[in-house]
């Protein structure tokens, strides 16, 4: 198992891992499994998406913010920060990536990332490889 770091800057953003998880798996030298990850964060999440073109970040982003706004009338939590719980929920805590010959098998325009809902602080996320029988 292994932890790595991510740094936001913002309040919301979303950040691409792959390469630090690609860069885990060939010093594993496991050849076959599932890659999962695990964010101990709830108020931000792990998604995978489109990694081509930076829009598709921007449009989710702005898509979550116009639909669940950080000023709701009617949230209670006292940190002003239930929108980031909402969003990580729907969101979600991992993600699990199938990988074959030492490679993920995501799709080619497919990239793995931490939503950040609550930034700009330091997310945690663990890696465990399970291999193939």
């Amino acid at each position: 198992m292994k932890t790595i770091k991510v740094q936001s800057n913002k309040r919301e953003e979303m950040i691409e891992i792959t390469l630090e998880v690609e860069s885990f798996l060939r010093q594993s030298d496991v050849k076959e499994g599932v890659c999962v990850l695990f964010t101990q964060h709830t108020t931000c999440g792990l998604t995978i998406n489109e990694n081509a073109d930076p829009d598709v970040k921007s449009d989710v982003l702005l898509f979550l913010k116009n639909t669940i706004p950080q000023f709701y009338d009617g949230f209670r939590h006292y940190e002003q920060n239930s929108d980031a719980h909402i969003k990580s929920s729907l969101f979600g805590a991992s993600v699990t990536i199938p990988f074959e010959n030492g490679k993920l098998l995501l799709g080619r325009w497919q990239g793995i990332y931490l939503c950040e809902f609550d930034g700009a602080r330091e997310r945690k996320i663990l890696i465990q490889i399970l291999a193939a029988k």
